[in-house]
C-alpha cells in the first residue's frame, strides 16, 4: 500500500471514478471495501491520517450494546450482535471473545441483570460468543480478584468481543487496496466539483506537498464523522447541522489493577452511565463518560469532571484506588451523534446510523458504531449505487477476510495485532525493541511505513502501534528512535526529523495524566 502510487493513479486518471469517499475512519474505510469487492472504482481521501478521530478511541469492544436493550431497542443490538459475529469470524486476528462480570451489590441485580443477558444471548443465536450464566460471591471475586468485595451478593457474567480499533482501520485500509481501491491519507477534500448542480468530484490537496488536485466521480459520499457538517455546508450553506458530539473519554492502568482474563461492566452508575473496565493490550481501560460538547476538535481533551467520574468510579469498584501516578495515558473521543429533538442527553441517544441525500446527490453517511460499520457500508453503498446510476451488485462483505486473517495463533505478543502478516515482519529480522517500555520493534515501525502507509511519528505511535494510549510518557521517549526509522525509509534528513519529534511531543503530552496539556478548557 504506496501512498506515492495510489497520489498518482487518482491524479492520473482520465474517467470519473464510481465513487470518491470522503473521511478515513470506520465508516469510510468499510464504505472503500465495500464498493471495491463490488467491483466498483473507488477513491477515499482522509485529511489525516487513517482512524485518527473518533476511530482510534473507543472503548476497543465490539458489542451489541446493553444500554440499548435497557432502552428497549432490539432491533439496534440484534443488527450489533449479528456485525459482531460476523466481524469475529471475517478478522479473527483482532477480533476475540471477552467474558464480562457485572458485580451485584444489591439482592435485585442478579435476576434483573441476569434475565437481560439471557435474552442477549437469545438475541446473538448461533452468533453468539458465549452463553452467560450467574455467579456466587466466591465465582465473582474468582474471575475479578481485584473487584470492591463490601456488600458484593455475586455477579452475572456474559460475553462480548474486543479488538483493536485502529488496526482494524489500518487493515480495511489494506483490504481496500488489495480490493484495487484508491486510499489516500493526508489529502485533505477542499471543495465539491459540481456540474449542473449536481456533484460530479471534489477538489483536494496533498497535505503533505500542499499541492492541489482534484477526484472526478460519479457520487461522493460524505463520510467525515464528525465534521460531516462542514462538507454538507460546502455542497449546500442553508443546510442545518445535522450532528451533535459527545465526549467520552478513558484512563488505561496497568494490569495490577485487573489481572484476570475478565472485564467489569457496570451498567448503571448513580447517574446513569455505562462503565467498563476492560484488559487490552496487558494494561487497563477503564471509562466511559457521555459529556455534550459543543466544539469539535481532532485532539480533544478530558474535562476535569470526566476525569473525577472515572478515577472516583474506578476507586468505588476495585480493590485498589487508582492515583494519579498509576495512570499510564488518559485519552478522549468524540462521537457524531444524529441530532433528534432535545439533544440535551447524549446518554440517551442512539447510536444507530443515518444516510441523508442531498438535493446535489452528495451522501452523507453518520451515526452508528464500529460494530456496525460494516452494514453502515452496504447501507450506503447500496444508496450510492442507486443515486449514482452505477451498476448495482451484490454485497460482498458478509463473509469477506480482512487483511491479516488467520486463525493460526500468533507465538510473539507484539505481533499477534498483524496475524498473517506477522511472518513477513519477522522476515526483517530487526526484532529489537524501540523502548524497554514498550512492545514494537525496529521491524514493525519499517513495516508500518512500507505496507500500511504511516507517514509520521504519531501514526506510527499512536495507531499501527498503541503505544500512545498504553504508556503516553514512555512514547514520547521513543519518539526520536521511531523517527530516525522512519526518515530511513521516506528519505528524509534531521530537519524532519527535529519536526516531527516536537510535533509528537506537542501531542503525546495531551496523553500524559496530570499534565496540563491533557485536560480540556
Amino acid at each position: 500500500m504506496k501512498r506515492i502510487n495510489h497520489l498518482r493513479e487518482v491524479r492520473n486518471a482520465t474517467e470519473p471514478f464510481d465513487f470518491c469517499i470522503v473521511g478515513g475512519g470506520a465508516t469510510g474505510l468499510g464504505s472503500a471495501v465495500d464498493a471495491a469487492s463490488r467491483g466498483h472504482s473507488v477513491v477515499l481521501l482522509e485529511q489525516a491520517d487513517f482512524a485518527k478521530g473518533t476511530s482510534s478511541r473507543s472503548t476497543k469492544l465490539v458489542h451489541g450494546g446493553v444500554r440499548y436493550l435497557q432502552q428497549g431497542n432490539v432491533s439496534l443490538v440484534l443488527e450489533a450482535l449479528r456485525e459482531r459475529g460476523r466481524l469475529t469470524k471475517n478478522a479473527p486476528h483482532l477480533v476475540h471473545d471477552l467474558s464480562f462480570v457485572i458485580p451485584n451489590y444489591s439482592w435485585w441485580e442478579g435476576p434483573f441483570y441476569g434475565i437481560g443477558m439471557k435474552v442477549y444471548d437469545q438475541l446473538a443465536g448461533k452468533l453468539g460468543l458465549g452463553p452467560s450464566k450467574w455467579l456466587s460471591k466466591k465465582d465473582t471475586i474468582q474471575r475479578i480478584p481485584t473487584v470492591e468485595v463490601e456488600d458484593l451478593t455475586g455477579g452475572v457474567m456474559y460475553h462480548d468481543g474486543q479488538f483493536d480499533d485502529s488496526r482494524l482501520a489500518v487493515n480495511l485500509a489494506q483490504t481496500a487496496a488489495g480490493l484495487g481501491a484508491k486510499i489516500i491519507n493526508y489529502a485533505k477534500c477542499t471543495g465539491l466539483i459540481k456540474v449542473d448542480g449536481l456533484v460530479q468530484g471534489v477538489d483536494a490537496v496533498d497535505v503533505e506537498t500542499g499541492e492541489s488536485f482534484q477526484v472526478r466521480a460519479k457520487c461522493v459520499i460524505n463520510a467525515t464523522g464528525i465534521f460531516v457538517d462542514d462538507l454538507r455546508a460546502k455542497d449546500d450553506e442553508s443546510s442545518k447541522p445535522m450532528v451533535t458530539v459527545s465526549q467520552g473519554i478513558h484512563i488505561v492502568l496497568p494490569k495490577e489493577f485487573l489481572p484476570g482474563d475478565s472485564a467489569i461492566m457496570i451498567p448503571k452508575t448513580a447517574d446513569g452511565r455505562v462503565l467498563f473496565a476492560v484488559p487490552w493490550h496487558d494494561c487497563v481501560v477503564v471509562g466511559t463518560t457521555d459529556t455534550p460538547l459543543h466544539e469539535k476538535s481532532m485532539e480533544p481533551r478530558a474535562l476535569h469532571e470526566e476525569i473525577n467520574f472515572v478515577m472516583e468510579h474506578a476507586a468505588k469498584y476495585l480493590t485498589k484506588d487508582p492515583q494519579p501516578s498509576d495512570v499510564l495515558s488518559i485519552f478522549a473521543g468524540l462521537r457524531p451523534l444524529v441530532k433528534s429533538g432535545d439533544d440535551s442527553n447524549t446518554a440517551a441517544i442512539s447510536r444507530d446510523h443515518t444516510i441523508v441525500v442531498s438535493n446535489s446527490g452528495l451522501i452523507t453517511v453518520t451515526g452508528g458504531k464500529w460494530t456496525t460499520y460494516r452494514k453502515m457500508a452496504e447501507d450506503v453503498i447500496d444508496q450510492a449505487e442507486m443515486v449514482s446510476g452505477v451498476e448495482q451488485k451484490r454485497c460482498e462483505t458478509v463473509t469477506l477476510q480482512i487483511r491479516g486473517w488467520t486463525r493460526t495463533p500468533i507465538s510473539e505478543v507484539n505481533l499477534r495485532p498483524y496475524g498473517a502478516d506477522a511472518s513477513a515482519i519477522r522476515q526483517l529480522n530487526e526484532p529489537a525493541l524501540i523502548h524497554p517500555a514498550l512492545n514494537l520493534t525496529v521491524a514493525e515501525v519499517r513495516w508500518h511505513v512500507r505496507e500500511e502507509m504511516a507517514r509520521t511519528v504519531e501514526d506510527v505511535l499512536a495507531r499501527r502501534s498503541r503505544c500512545l494510549l498504553l504508556n503516553a510518557k514512555a512514547s514520547i521517549e521513543a519518539a526520536p528512535a521511531v523517527a530516525h526509522i522512519m526518515a530511513e525509509e521516506l528519505g528524509n534528513g534531521d530537519a524532519w526529523i527535529d519536526d516531527q519529534v516536537h510535533r509528537y511531543s506537542e501531542i503525546a503530552h495531551g496523553y500524559v495524566f496530570g499534565d496540563p496539556a491533557s485536560v480540556g478548557d
